[in-house]
């Protein structure tokens, strides 16, 4: 006769035992029908599961992450079960849920097209047409590993031979078709429903090891509702048009090469807008009390086995041995060296909070398959602080950070942020009171600012807390950019301390500290949230001076000597085309204004102002123009 205690606190006796089934349609017709999964005691289940003790569940629908989750997994099953119908002799992998969608990998000779994609698309719904009941069963292991093997799929037949002996293993069964699952499924292939979309097709080793067989992998997106379906092709189509390598090369910013894959190599109008973002950084740093510094960026082997990273990093650090046999490594992180900074000098408690900030160039091993652009590099710039305080000082150094965040943010113009924080994990440093205070302090930060944030139960780093800042951009997709993290190992490990007021010397709390996290990555995020139309006053090019004829080629450079001493970035266009060509080469290149010249202008001193994507234009006497847009060349809070 278990007891059910129901997410709200409310008790359900029943006298036998119940299915997730039976306790919805307790609970309320509605939610029978909405139901798709339960959770026992924190654990997901089938809707089915009988449940013969007292126990807390809670009901999932579509609405809710785990739901849409389950969904996604049912749709990859039908996926590979209708590869295999369509395709027999095709061997299935494995298929995760994924952000927004879901993959599966297949083991097939002849490469899929876009016509195989549209025909497995209409097998899936009629699959789902079917209804066929999905059910779980639990096989032996080595039973399992035969069964596999007499249909030919020697990928699963692989799999389950990597567990133990004497386990037993899980299949689900979609009709006759199976594969090896956890789980939990839905009831039935038709409650998946009918939403989902292939969008492509890729290459992907076995287990992700270059030296096995290459796979194809199929992607695809499933949701709960056709306006949710709709919605997401529309961003993803949206986000095409916004890439950041395409509008890159458009704008002549960077690009990249086979010789250093990974790294950026900046152009002139690229590298003007990372100093633009620098120098701006730099100027709310200042006002903000950090000292700027600046580190070496190869470091003795024994320094990064001191902090830690050796272990912890390793792998992805690029290393060096000199002829004297010494291994240095180039720094994938700028901590320790901020810390040797530290120490040079007594430091007193007076001293605190220091707050050094450093522009360090970071490198960081990544496989060749994961670059991606600006967005995912081995070369990056970290726009890195630490601040040295005492435990006392950590509520407010928290809250005073993560406002100086959010500043900064609105000023980029990010105003939805939303804030995700992680306390402390199983296998941690420190003393848990100092832990309590920490995390008190980040969660006291993080109230102030009245906004959304979820809490990662114990995701936090082995040395402290973390709050990670997400940005959603212009067309609703969440970017992770900036971290505040309490660290309450570090600054032991390499001997950091202070005297305190009663004359003792003392560990000093350190706060990592990052906004834009990666400056290539943020300038990334930039472009494809502004869609390459940047703020007036980060644009690497703020105006161009054309001439109509070469007539006026002089007052034209005359006009262009004036932007660029009152601060604006300018650039006078004398080339033999003529004005319409003009215009159409700079608005590609998103030059916000554009500034014509001819008679009328060298009369009466003015410009004539053609704006980006518009085709009106303004005339402006030009010392009322460089009078506005020198005042308007700067960051809103500035």
């Amino acid at each position: 006769m278990p007891d059910i205690t129901l997410p709200d606190g409310k008790k359900i006796n029943f006298k036998k035992s119940i299915s997730g089934f039976e306790v919805a349609e307790k609970i309320s017709k509605s939610l029978s029908k909405q139901a798709l999964l339960i959770s026992v005691d924190g654990e997901l289940k089938d809707l089915n599961h009988s449940i013969s003790k007292d126990s807390s569940i809670k009901i999932f629908t579509s609405k809710d992450k785990e739901g849409l989750e389950t969904i996604r997994h049912d749709t990859a099953h039908i996926l590979a079960m209708a590869v295999q119908e369509l395709f027999p002799g095709t061997q299935v992998t494995i298929g995760p849920v994924i952000e927004d969608g879901f993959y599966y990998d297949f083991a097939r000779k002849e490469p899929f097209t876009t016509e195989d994609l549209e025909k497995i698309e209409n097998k899936m719904k009629e699959i789902v047409d079917r209804d066929e009941k999905t059910y779980r069963e639990v096989w032996k292991r080595n039973d399992a590993i035969e069964h596999f093997k007499k249909k030919g799929e020697i990928y699963k037949a692989e799999i389950i031979e990597g567990i133990p002996e004497g386990e037993d293993v899980s299949l689900y069964f979609h009709g006759d078709w199976h594969d090896l699952c956890r789980g939990p499924h839905l009831s039935s292939t038709g409650k998946i429903g009918k939403y989902f979309k292939l969008t492509k097709v890729s290459g992907a080793y076995w287990r992700g090891d270059s030296n096995n067989e290459m796979l194809q992998r199929v992607y695809g997106t499933s949701w709960s509702t056709q306006k949710e379906l709709d919605d997401y092709l529309n961003r993803i189509e949206e986000a095409e048009k916004r890439d950041h390598r395409k509008i890159g090369k458009e704008m002549d910013l960077f690009h990249f090469r086979e010789e250093s894959p990974g790294s950026v190599f900046w152009h002139q109008k690229g590298w003007s807008l990372f100093q633009k973002l620098i120098s701006y950084m730099r100027m709310k740093q200042e006002t903000a009390g950090y000292q700027e510094i600046n580190t070496p960026e190869i470091l003795d082997r024994s320094l990064w086995e001191k902090s830690g990273h050796w272990e912890k990093f390793g792998a992805n650090m690029y290393t060096s041995t000199t002829p004297d046999e010494k291994v240095f490594a180039i720094k994938p992180m700028n901590c320790p060296g901020c810390v040797q900074v530290f120490n040079q000098g007594l430091k007193s408690y007076r001293d605190l909070p220091l707050k050094m900030s450093e522009f360090g160039k970071v490198h960081r091993y990544e496989p060749s398959g994961a670059l991606h652009g600006l967005l995912r590099v081995r070369a990056f710039t970290q726009d890195d602080a630490h601040i040295f305080c005492t435990e006392e000082q950590i509520t407010e150094e928290c809250l005073t950070v993560t406002n100086l965040i959010l500043e900064i943010y609105k000023d980029l113009g990010f105003e939805e942020v939303i804030l995700k924080y992680s306390d402390r994990p199983e296998l941690r440093v420190g003393d848990d009171q100092v832990w309590d205070k920490s995390e008190a302090a980040l969660l006291e930060a993080i109230k102030a600012t009245k906004l959304e944030y979820s809490i990662n139960k114990g995701e936090g780093a082995f040395y402290g807390p973390k709050i990670e800042f997400v940005l959603r951009d212009a067309i609703g997709r969440d970017w992770q950019c900036g971290t505040l993290q309490v660290d309450l190992n570090l600054p032991g490990r390499l001997g950091a301390s202070f005297v305190d007021s009663d004359g003792n010397k003392k560990v000093p709390v350190m706060l990592h500290r990052a906004l834009f996290g990666s400056l290539e990555r943020f300038i990334g995020i930039l472009i494809e949230n502004y869609s390459g139309k940047l703020p007036f006053w980060l644009c690497p090019i703020q105006t161009i001076v054309i001439p109509i004829s070469s007539d006026f080629d002089d007052y034209a450079k005359q006009v262009n000597i004036q932007l660029k001493k009152v601060g604006l970035s300018s650039e006078v266009d004398l080339k033999n085309h003529n004005l319409n060509y003009k215009i159409r080469e700079h608005s590609l290149t998103k030059v916000p204004m554009l500034l014509i010249c001819g008679k009328k202008e060298v009369d009466s001193n003015t410009v004539t102002i053609r704006r980006l994507d518009s085709k009106k234009q303004e005339t402006m006497d030009l010392k009322e123009f460089l009078k506005k847009y020198s005042a308007l060349n700067k960051a809103p809070s500035i």
